[in-house]
């Protein structure tokens, strides 16, 4: 099965089950390579619909403080390239039917160039990438490449997309559309922002993949929102991250991990 097939699969058995998708993420390697294998464990027992799984990155520039501070951890702890393919292949044979997007800034996927690092997600069982920094209007090789290795490419839907961008990111996109219920970068909100009706709205006219809501998903009650609103789930990444800065690695950390996934999860029913 390929990428795209995963995510059609998911997002029909949860709708026939009347249930909206809850994705987690975490950034590889944090805060180092064997706790960042059993979190993601600990995400599918908790109930994950999908995984957002992110290469640590030096300049994170679409991610808030929590998330930022992940990725140093993980690369101060000396994580690379290849300790990242070797988790996600690892996830990939526990969990073969799980949809795995990775997110990637575009000089990781320059440095190793297009084709080889798609080859190098395909060859790990990743389904879908979205490379956050990459300019609509340059992203063609990349998305060419993706979908050479039958790999999804996924755009994000800003709030003030106009209709010709929203129309780019709809027909570009595969897997999923990552909406943002604000601009700026990722972090906690109290709130969201009921304006992202519209733009789910606007990309359903589209025909465009199914949206998912991102950027201050915190609660239980933030993703049931997020589902009123009409997206198809919610993306949660600095919530998710936070418990890792709060818990030791072995000092309950999988626990919680698990716990708040199964408590964002029920929330979607």
């Amino acid at each position: 099965m390929n990428g795209p097939a995963r995510y059609r699969a998911m997002f029909d058995g949860l709708a026939a089950r009347g249930e909206g998708a809850f994705v987690p993420f975490l950034v590889l390697g944090d805060p180092d390579p064997a706790t960042s294998a059993e979190l993601i464990r600990a995400l599918v027992r908790g109930g994950a619909d999908a995984l957002e799984l992110g290469f640590p990155f030096s300049d994170p520039i679409a991610d808030g403080p929590v998330i930022q501070a992940a990725a140093t951890r993980a690369l101060a702890g000396g994580f690379g390239a290849a300790d990242g393919w070797a988790i996600l292949a690892a996830a990939r044979q526990e969990h073969p039917a799980i949809p795995i997007g990775l997110l990637v800034y575009a000089n990781l996927v320059m440095h190793q160039g297009p084709e080889a690092f798609f080859r190098s997600a395909a060859a790990a069982g990743v389904d879908s990438v979205l490379v956050a920094d990459a300019p609509m209007l340059e992203s063609g090789p990349i998305a060419a490449a993706a979908r050479a290795h039958r790999i999804a490419p996924v755009c994000i839907a800003p709030p003030n997309a106009d209709d010709r961008r929203l129309a780019r990111i709809a027909r570009a996109s595969e897997g999923y559309v990552y909406v943002t219920s604000r601009p700026g970068v990722t972090g906690a909100d109290a709130a969201l922002r009921s304006e992202a009706r519209g733009l789910i709205e606007r990309l359903g006219r589209l025909g465009a993949a199914p949206s998912l809501l991102g950027f201050g998903i915190a609660t239980p009650e933030h993703v049931r929102d997020a589902i009123g609103l009409g997206a198809a789930g919610a993306i949660s990444g600095s919530a998710v991250v936070r418990h890792i800065a709060q818990h030791p690695p072995g000092a309950g950390l999988s626990e919680a991990v698990e716990r708040f996934t199964r408590e964002m999860k029920a929330a979607t029913r």
